[in-house]
């Protein structure tokens, strides 16, 4: 895990301030996953280790939301000599579009760059179930430490957990002390 975070430090992935999340929620703390994903030889290494967690179950394609997860979906799938797709979110709902298309029975492993309150992930888990298809594993570069539960028991495989807070807009200390708030996500600008 050392490693794994070194590779988000060295990197300046780990920022401080005032963030709004894709969740809607604040925090003191973001990560930058693209900041890392940026270089193709740590995007690699990320990827197989993550790949390393789904090695004992049989996978025919990784799936992520997009944007953050697209790249991880990508390596994790070239390290288990599989498909990657990703799903997309149009007029607020997360959809499979491009192309893409997941059969029954099909077995699939969703993936994502950060985790914070598994909203993403279980709107590209309920994709994966109304296609018939399987999801026999959940993945993440980054769980923000919060335990997120998963619709049939699915557990969150993350590479690194870090106990990063997050605040209700609305009882926000850094709202309440006037910081500015940064929007770095996707969600909210679409």
């Amino acid at each position: 895990m050392s490693e794994i975070l070194r590779l988000f430090e060295e990197t300046g992935a780990i920022l401080e301030g005032h963030f709004l999340l894709s969740s809607g929620w604040h925090s003191p703390r973001y990560v930058q996953c693209a900041l890392v994903l940026q270089y193709p030889d740590k995007a690699r290494f990320l990827g197989e280790r993550l790949a390393e967690r789904f090695r004992a179950v049989a996978v025919d394609t990784v799936i992520a939301p997009a944007i953050g997860g697209i790249l991880v979906a990508h390596e994790v799938a070239r390290a288990l000599g599989t498909r990657a797709i990703f799903a997309e979110r149009r007029g607020g709902q997360m959809q499979l579009r491009r192309g893409f298309a997941l059969s029954p029975g099909e077995r699939v492993v969703v993936v994502e760059d950060v985790v914070t309150t598994g909203e993403s992930v279980r709107d590209v888990i309920e994709i994966v179930i109304g296609k018939g298809a399987v999801v026999v594993g959940l993945g993440a570069l980054l769980n923000r430490g919060r335990r997120v539960l998963f619709p049939g028991g699915l557990s969150l495989e993350a590479l690194l957990t870090l106990d990063i807070p997050i605040y209700e807009p609305a009882r926000c200390p850094l709202c309440q002390r006037d910081i500015p708030l940064t929007i770095p996500g996707t969600r909210q600008a679409q």
